[in-house]
């Protein structure tokens, strides 16, 4: 008996359909496929919530000095001439920065390794880079939906059976975040 279903796809492709439904079921949340995709989906889903519960807490605060740029009332850097060049103003603040343990610095890097990039785009000025930011999906891991999870052993996803798809009949579920 195999370990894995092949759904029909060669291993490249393969992993490339699993991560990508991976990382929309943890960005959004809730994703609709066929029930072979989600039963595959599921296994990587809460392995990596496994993941994100153990290593949670894992972390150490520090403080150190950084420096960021001085701003004015538009939001635009404060420049200064020096020498006859423009130059900006730099001020120096104490910042709280979260310096992962060795062990969940080695959790992030596998999710990682499982988690494609997301991109946000703001739906007012869509289609512009300059508005565009990255999400943290590893951070959203280990802040929101690790300590949702906290007690429970297990059994992170739903699956919901939802009905026949048209095109194929393929039978189509809706696999969430319990």
């Amino acid at each position: 008996m195999a370990k894995y279903r092949k759904l029909g796809r060669t291993s490249s492709q393969r992993k490339a359909l699993l991560r990508s439904q991976v990382t929309a079921l943890i960005y959004h949340g809730k994703i609709v496929t066929t029930e072979a995709r989600a039963k595959e989906v599921r296994k990587i889903a809460e392995s990596i919530i496994a993941k994100a519960i153990r290593e949670k807490d894992n972390f150490e605060e520090v403080t150190v000095k950084a420096k960021v740029a001085r701003k004015d009332q538009d939001g635009k850097r404060v420049k200064e001439v020096v020498d006859g060049k423009r130059v900006t103003v730099y001020d120096e603040v104490d910042k709280t920065i979260k310096k992962d343990m060795p062990s969940r610095l080695h959790a992030r890097r596998e999710i990682l390794k499982v988690l494609y990039p997301v991109t946000e785009v703001p739906e007012e000025k869509a289609g512009r880079k300059k508005n565009t930011k990255e999400v943290d999906l590893v951070a959203k891991l280990f802040d929101e939906i690790a300590p949702k999870y906290v007690n429970r052993n297990g059994g992170y996803t739903r699956i919901v059976k939802i009905g026949q798809r048209k095109g194929d009949g393929a039978l189509e579920v809706l696999l969430e975040l319990v």
